[in-house]
């Protein structure tokens, strides 16, 4: 059983408690945090390739940067689950922002005295991605402690829309822009930004630390998750395809950029208009956030994942076949549609059939196999561009992606359905 420490005056659910309809203050500046934060992690995606661009022509060590932030998913994504159901989730937070702030203004000095390097920035990649998976992972966890669950999915849906619209929609475009206005200042602008998010969350309040009925060992916890996950054929069966579809999409957009900006390049964009380009797959999944439930009652969940299979397919794939921006962005746009259908099925499919103690674990269990790939795409996608040029990435890549389609043999909606009624959720 979960809840928070501390007494019952700073109780984080205690001011909306008398009024269900009302979320609270504390929660207010949470979603304000949150906002603030995804803003700088949207800028950060887009402006360290185009960082790396002004070190290095080379795709293997322009990918490396990508695959420098993505590695910690892969080493530290179950540790950080285990610790964040050990410790303070706001502290957690608030210290993984502080070090992210601190390595990117320390980047953003060298490069303004003319110190940076690319391997410099692969080392503030590498670890603004250890801080990520403590502060996503933290952020995923808390809110069932500032909202009474009645109120749950209110608050889920607009937290979950303004971390969409802050860091799909606006930080992309936004680092271009940014990063025109030279590197120091798209490095400088997150950790800014990340330094206000550290002090909305000091206005937060009370205590977030998880009561445990045991103290088991930090291994015996991390164990739990993972046999939990891998026992589970549907759960095992999605997370592997999650993986796969980050493998090929890190393969792809790490060396894009190279594709896609500068005189040049196949698509001739400025760094502006490549932000701009990534944007329509934010719209995209914006609308698609909207668009789910309408989705999955018209389709089905295992059809409409399917047809999200397909559409990713061709978001990764259609650069081989145009280099016209409106056709690439008008792919981008229906494929962050339905993208954005996988996810939203996916994930409360997820929460529906896992226990809640085993929540946090599962999670970060599934996240080491989905986004443990990341920086292996990241690096596959750079040697494949260096060895046969860069069309070549987004062709194997887009036949790679249909092979998915043989995973949905396993995911159809009997088994689904099989998933909730054995969790006792229908």
């Amino acid at each position: 059983m979960t809840g928070v420490e501390g007494p019952a005056r700073t109780d984080p659910v205690a001011e909306s408690r008398s009024d269900p309809e009302r979320l609270g203050g504390r929660y207010w500046r949470l979603w304000s945090a949150s906002a603030v934060s995804n803003l700088a992690d949207g800028i950060v995606k887009i402006a360290l390739p185009l960082v790396a661009v002004g070190y290095t022509s080379s795709p293997v060590l322009v990918a490396g940067v990508a695959a420098a932030f993505s590695l910690p998913w892969l080493l530290f994504a179950l540790p950080a689950g285990a610790l964040v159901d050990r410790l303070d989730r706001r502290r957690v937070m608030q210290a993984a922002n502080t070090v992210r702030a601190g390595l990117f203004g320390v980047m953003a000095l060298a490069v303004a005295l003319d110190a940076g390097s690319i391997w410099l920035l692969y080392l503030v990649a590498f670890g603004a991605g250890v801080a990520e998976t403590l502060y996503d992972t933290s952020a995923q966890s808390i809110l069932p402690q500032l909202v009474p669950r009645e109120v749950l999915p209110r608050a889920n849906g607009r937290l979950h829309a303004v971390e969409l619209a802050a860091n799909q929609f606006v930080g992309p475009p936004l680092a271009g822009f940014l990063v025109a206005a030279g590197a120091a200042v798209a490095l400088a602008g997150p950790a800014g930004l990340w330094a206000v998010a550290v002090a909305v969350l000091l206005l937060v309040g009370g205590r977030f630390r998880v009561e445990r009925d045991g103290r088991g060992s930090l291994r015996a916890d991390i164990a739990e998750g993972l046999r939990f996950l891998w026992r589970h054929r549907l759960l095992r069966t999605l997370a592997t395809m999650v993986g796969v579809s980050n493998f090929v999409t890190n393969a792809v957009f790490a060396v894009l950029v190279l594709y896609a900006v500068g005189p040049g390049s196949a698509i001739r964009l400025t760094e502006p208009g490549y932000g701009i380009l990534l944007t329509t797959i934010a719209a995209g999944i914006v609308l698609g956030s909207l668009l789910a439930g309408w989705i999955e009652r018209r389709l089905g969940r295992a059809r409409a994942l399917g047809v999200s299979v397909v559409a990713m397919a061709a978001v990764v794939g259609v650069p081989a076949l145009s280099t016209n921006p409106f056709v690439l962005g008008a792919v981008f746009f229906g494929g962050g549609i339905l993208l954005a259908a996988w996810n939203v099925i996916t994930i409360s499919l997820r929460r529906r059939i896992t226990p809640d103690r085993l929540l946090g674990r599962v999670n970060s269990s599934y996240r080491l196999l989905a986004w443990g790939s990341m920086p292996v795409g990241a690096i596959v996608g750079g040697l494949l561009a260096e060895a046969f040029g860069l069309r070549a990435v987004f062709a194997i890549m887009g036949v790679l992606a249909l092979t998915l389609l043989l995973g949905m043999l396993r995911v159809t909606d009997a088994a689904i359905h099989a998933a909730e009624r054995d969790a006792g959720a229908i």
